[in-house]
């Protein structure tokens, strides 16, 4: 019975790992035609989501037949418990970026975003294209010190959106309304995928140690590169 369910467990894991890497692809891409008005990508993303979630309704399936057929406890019981968790979160994020891309869309053939505020979001979106390779490398080795450091770089990403408020607020704005609306939208997207990805490495450090570890741990450097 060990055997089986450790056969079961890795077909799940491999399941997480494809649904990592569609998210990191998702998020790479609904940034670029963002920023690049490139309607293309954006609609690759937009389809690329249905994928996204039937992996999230196989491993939802496949975890519930692990624990009615299994009866898991122990560490067993919580890394399919937070498979469940990674999976919903991951599935979420695909969501965002699809938000991202759709947005991205709509506005097309004019930018969606101002030039003013371009160079935040270029740099809001690089804070992401490391966030999602970190994301697949902490996966797939469920190592614990890149989780941390994704954990503790949060803040990072919050300072950034802080200063969509300043354009947004100020009386010197010059793009339109619609990409004032888009900005703020687009914006509060690229903040939760920042969040959802402290989640997962949240999720990753206690299917490893048992562990839920607080935002900012004292004894990590933060510094991501």
């Amino acid at each position: 019975m060990r055997v089986i369910f450790n056969e079961e467990l890795g077909l799940v894991a491999d399941d997480l790992d494809r649904m990592a890497l569609s998210v990191r692809d998702a998020i790479k891409k609904a940034g670029r035609s963002m920023l690049k008005c490139d309607v293309e990508t954006a609609q690759e993303v937009i389809d690329g989501d249905a994928d996204i979630d039937r992996l999230h309704a196989s491993i939802i399936d496949q975890c519930i037949r692990l624990l009615a057929k299994q009866s898991p406890v122990a560490t067993d019981l919580r890394v399919v418990v937070s498979t469940l968790s990674l999976s919903a979160t991951f599935e979420r994020m695909g969501d965002l970026a699809r938000h991202i891309a759709e947005t991205a869309r709509r506005s097309y053939p004019d930018p969606t975003l101002p030039e003013e505020v371009v160079p935040l979001f270029q740099q809001m979106q690089e804070f992401l294209d490391v966030l999602a390779d970190r994301l697949v490398d902490m996966l797939s080795d469920r190592d614990t010190t890149i989780a941390e450091r994704i954990i503790i770089n949060d803040d990072k990403m919050d300072k950034l959106h802080q200063k969509t408020f300043e354009y947004a607020l100020s009386d010197d704005w010059r793009g339109s309304r619609q990409q004032l609306i888009d900005m703020v939208l687009v914006a509060r997207f690229m903040e939760r995928l920042g969040d959802h990805g402290v989640s997962a490495a949240r999720r990753v450090v206690y299917i490893v140690s048992g562990f839920d570890p607080s935002k900012d741990p004292r004894d990590l450097d933060s510094d991501l590169d």
